[in-house]
């Protein structure tokens, strides 16, 4: 049940309303029972000194595309009261006109553009309005009894309006309703949600939680576990085994959502998920449409529900099912587009954003894993209201054309106008082994940095986790994970892929670095030293690229590996013959995957670094001092030793390894595979021919 998270020492600490206005937005979204993410709408009227230093009324009110849970004053528009009231007296406003007009009626023409719902909180004459979409009310609104059943509840305090896409003439509707009935509380919005107010920040968050719990008391009577979803049609398999199928299954529904564009996935088997995807009635339910309009944007009309008995033993008729059924929902789109546009209308990706697969879960799909997690949060919102509204009567939603004249309503499209250009590597996964070293964790950076999402694979977990945690503080969570690997162990290596699929969908971008190094002359060299530097370098790069080669098929989408060999691939090092024949058959074997991944779109390329000194475990061990004595020079002296011997008189750093790493992972290098790029300031013994 929904409580009340006002805390009255925390809120007398605001010191004027737009703060208090901040607090009680804050708590609002808080709870996504309460709002859903980036919906619902908070205002608070005031007086503030003008820039001439008089006092005018002006309405604070949430601006277009923040959430109320994260935002901050600067996302709240400011909008002079006196400018606004004038427009109750118009009989209509074309949704441009209306937003041109706020555009003259803000304090600041820094404050985000005003909400489409920003009149609805004006026109209502209360000091503070909240516009809220809790899973109770949303229930009642979606049932088809809805209006009925609001008599039980709140008797003749509330106002019903019927389903209108918001804009001047629903809030004209809503306080014309209010008005005419001085016993009004709260407004029950149709298929859409709650108005509620009150004369202090505190009595309107107050009366919007009053009004959510006599609502949720009312339908939690009417609960019947035993009937929820028309009962269970398929239990839930054993959690190991959900995951397992899950990490198997995503690359292929990866490659099938990724059309012009590549998508990131997650995976969801939270207990209402399972219990709706094992309800009897749920494959009929989900395809009613979406539970509230605010959904319809990262959900679309309908998820996918995929018409499959959980088996653990059938992973492989589930991907052929997969791949059939997102091939017939994206032609279900086009057809719903084509019967729906609009003059000028360009359909978005046609693929589903959520997956339903009894026994395992839900599957979400986005441009990146912040936006996949909305989808599927949402649709945590849209079974809570099935469930409710099936409680009370059965669930009803917007029509085809209500629901296309949202999802494609120019406003919103204008929204996608301000958003900054994809960055290279947005929609991409890379898989980066000796992620907590020098040149691992540098490139995991540089391509976070446009847009990656990375994994970070070492049998140094801590050292990973550490980068994981700096790349997510800085970039937002999840965009890097850890996972501990043993590169020369079939099964970690395969397990690590697992817990990427699981983490992402998959993979793009593969960088085979994980090393070590070790320094004796030819007839000195031990057999133990041998199979140590051919395990790590030899077995280690071909399983590791192996297992992303059957990966990358399987999505069907191509990808690019990227090696990390060294000088020393092509330069018989002295005093380094088992690392430098390992290194030689690393180049070698990229050349070889190379060959085969083309026909596939796999690109693989190899870099030939020399004398990576900083943030490198190698070089912090026994190798710096093994070298030098090759050299017959002091530990200390290396550094400069190595740059005078390039022709450019440089040091080579970490990040000059990963920028290469990028342009061979990028579009610029599309076209390029089997190649070897020396990155080593010009050392003429290694120079290929």
């Amino acid at each position: 049940m929904v409580q009340s998270l006002w805390n009255s020492s925390e809120a007398s600490k605001q010191e004027n309303a737009l703060d208090q206005l901040v607090y009680r937005s804050n708590i609002i979204g808080a709870d996504r029972r309460v709002c859903n993410w980036g919906g619902g709408n908070t205002s608070a009227k005031t007086i503030v000194k003008d820039f001439r230093g008089r006092d005018v009324e002006v309405m604070y009110v949430k601006g277009s595309g923040s959430d109320l849970a994260s935002m901050k004053a600067g996302n709240f528009t400011g909008l002079r009261m006196e400018d606004i009231r004038p427009l109750f007296e118009k009989d209509e406003m074309p949704d441009e006109e209306m937003v041109a007009y706020l555009v003259n009626c803000m304090i600041d023409v820094k404050h985000p553009r005003a909400s489409i719902e920003t009149l609805l909180h004006a026109f209502l004459p209360f000091k503070h309005v909240d516009h809220t979409h809790p899973d109770s009310i949303i229930s009642l609104c979606c049932a088809d009894n809805g209006k009925e059943l609001a008599k039980e509840i709140f008797g003749d305090r509330f106002v019903w309006v019927p389903y209108i896409r918001p804009g001047f003439k629903l809030s004209k509707m809503i306080a014309e309703g209010v008005l005419a009935n001085p016993n009004a509380e709260l407004v029950l919005m149709e298929k859409h949600g709650l108005v509620t107010w009150g004369e202090t920040s505190e009595e309107a968050y107050a009366q919007t939680i009053k009004i959510i719990s006599e609502a949720e008391a009312f339908i939690e009577a009417r609960v019947n576990a035993a009937t929820l979803f028309g009962g269970v049609k398929h239990a839930a398999l054993p959690a190991d085994v959900r995951r397992s199928i899950a990490a198997q299954v995503m690359p292929t529904i990866r490659g099938a959502v990724s059309d012009a564009k590549k998508m990131i996935l997650s995976f969801d088997d939270a207990d209402d998920v399972l219990t709706f995807v094992g309800g009897e009635r749920s494959p009929k339910l989900s395809q009613v449409g979406a539970a509230c309009p605010d959904h319809l944007v990262h959900t679309k009309v309908v998820p996918l529900f995929i018409d499959w008995t959980p088996n653990a033993d059938d992973v492989e008729g589930l991907k052929a099912i997969l791949k059939e059924s997102v091939a017939a929902y994206k032609e279900q789109y086009k057809a719903y587009f084509e019967r729906n546009k609009n003059e000028g209308d360009v359909m978005f990706e046609p693929a589903p954003r959520v997956i339903l697969i009894p026994g395992v879960g839900m599957i979400n799909t986005g441009k990146s894993w912040a936006m996949s997690r909305v989808s599927g949060a949402l649709y945590h919102r849209a079974i809570a209201v099935m469930r409710g509204a099936t409680a009370l009567g059965e669930f009803v939603s917007l029509s085809e054309n209500e629901s296309y004249n949202v999802e494609y309503w120019p406003l919103e499209l204008y929204k996608l106008t301000l958003a900054p250009a994809e960055a290279e590597f947005s929609r991409k996964v890379a898989f980066i082994t000796g992620g907590a070293g020098g040149i691992g964790s540098e490139t995991a950076r540089r391509l976070v940095s446009e847009g990656a999402h990375v994994v970070l694979a070492d049998l140094n977990l801590e050292g990973a986790e550490k980068i994981a945690a700096e790349i997510n503080a800085r970039y937002g969570d999840n965009r890097a994970i850890a996972v501990k690997m043993d590169v020369t162990n079939e099964e970690a290596v395969q397990a690590a892929y697992a817990a990427t699929a699981l983490a992402y969908g998959g993979v793009d971008i593969i960088v085979n670095n994980a090393g070590l190094a070790t320094s004796s002359p030819f007839e000195e060299t031990s057999l133990k030293e041998w199979n140590l530097n051919m395990n790590v370098l030899g077995t280690g790069y071909f399983l590791v690229a192996r297992e992303a080669f059957k990966l990358m098929k399987a999505q069907a989408v191509g990808g690019s590996m990227v090696f990390i060999g060294s000088k020393n691939s092509v330069y018989a090092g002295k005093n380094a013959t088992a690392y430098s024949a390992a290194k030689a058959l690393e180049a070698h074997l990229a050349r070889c995957i190379a060959a085969e991944g083309g026909e596939h779109g796999i690109r693989v390329n190899t870099i030939l670094p020399d004398a990576i000194l900083q943030g490198s475990a190698i070089w912090n061990g026994s190798w710096r001092n093994e070298r030098a004595a090759a050299y017959g020079i002091e530990p200390d002296q290396l550094e400069e030793y190595y740059r005078k011997r390039t022709t450019l008189l440089v040091n080579i750093y970490p990040r000059d390894i990963a920028e290469g790493v990028a342009f061979f992972a990028s579009s610029k290098a599309e076209k390029t595979t089997g190649c070897m790029l020396t990155i080593d300031g010009g050392v003429p013994a290694a120079f290929t021919r």
